[in-house]
């Protein structure tokens, strides 16, 4: 079968290869996909040169779902909506999960991403759609998982004491982390803090934001979220850990590209607990997708998140649409990918 992949070959420069893809495991035909920061940074030439000369040319995004064409046991039936999971490990683990296994494999990230017409993918890397979701909302469910995951481990890692919760964002990871910590754990208080009173405004679930600038000296959580990153990351982590409980737990989630000074006097004082966590992998994207079956608020809550949609159907759409992305500060761009 003939396939055309869509490889960004230098900044801001795609280019289309034809190769031959041959009737193995399960073939998806890209229907939406989303832009995500990492794609951005590839885009725009913002990773440092020595990688971006390692991974270009390469096909982005690792955000998407699809149509099945092709099973070759049958067991997804053509035009079965499936999500993709861009994570693709290469060996067992009964300890490491496959998101952080040195050996795994991840999309758009070492190899080609889902901007192809069709994409070869081993069965156990896709997850059944429910029939009504919102197609637009689907496309960003690897971004979702991330949250997911993160709020997963912190349930295993945190104490029993959790009346309030602090989440440091108020970009997307920090909407979505908030909007599923809130649907998973309802009885717990959520205080946002952020930088910006718009976006803040969209977290009417939470029990109160704040400003960072804004934050009461007196305020305590029992456990923080850290969504920011970037040059960001360093005062949000100060905040949470001046503001935390003893003994409490820190996620950090943010993606920051230089290293980050962290006080550890009073990460040793207060006795807390940090855990990174990145990616996920497929429990996590089914416990998502039962989620989206079993929440339609959810879902709904979701919603606000879909910015610009914009059909793709040629090399300059693709540009129009990663140009377009770069503008937003709010919210996900989705390539409705025509092929």
């Amino acid at each position: 079968m003939l396939n055309a992949v869509y490889r960004l070959v230098a900044p801001r420069r795609f280019e289309v290869e034809f190769t031959e893809i041959e009737l193995h495991n399960v073939i998806v035909r890209p229907t939406h996909l989303s832009i995500c920061r990492a794609d951005q940074r590839y885009y725009q030439g913002t990773r440092p040169a020595e990688v971006l000369a390692k991974k270009l040319p390469m096909a982005l995004i690792h955000e998407g779902i699809g149509q099945v064409v092709y099973d070759e046991a049958g067991e997804f039936q053509p035009g079965q909506r499936v999500v993709m999971i861009p994570n693709t490990p290469t060996e067992p683990d009964t300890v490491i999960a496959e998101n952080y296994l040195r050996s795994s494999r991840f999309r758009a990230s070492g190899f080609d991403g889902f901007m192809q017409d069709y994409v070869e993918m081993g069965r156990d890397r896709l997850v059944c759609l429910p029939p009504d979701i919102d197609l637009r909302v689907a496309a960003f469910t690897e971004l979702i998982t991330v949250s997911v995951h993160a709020i997963s481990r912190f349930d295993r890692i945190a104490h029993s004491r959790r009346e309030r919760v602090g989440i440091w964002g108020d970009g997307n990871l920090g909407y979505i982390t908030a909007l599923l910590f809130h649907t998973m754990f309802p009885g717990v208080e959520l205080s946002i803090f952020g930088v910006d009173e718009n976006k803040l405004a969209d977290f009417a679930f939470a029990e109160e934001t704040y400003l960072v600038k804004d934050i009461p000296k007196d305020l305590v959580v029992d456990h923080a979220f850290e969504c920011v990153g970037g040059n960001g990351a360093q005062m949000a982590i100060d905040q949470m850990i001046d503001h935390i409980a003893p003994e409490g737990t820190m996620a950090l989630l943010g993606v920051s590209e230089n290293h980050v000074p962290i006080n550890t006097r009073m990460v040793l004082e207060k006795g807390l607990r940090l855990f990174g966590s990145s990616r996920s992998g497929r429990e996590d994207f089914v416990r998502t997708v039962s989620l989206f079956a079993e929440n339609r608020e959810l879902v709904g809550n979701l919603q606000n998140l879909i910015g610009s949609v914009i059909e793709v159907g040629s090399i300059a759409d693709m540009k129009e649409a990663f140009e377009t992305d770069i503008r937003r500060a709010f919210g996900k761009t989705v390539m409705v990918w025509k092929n």
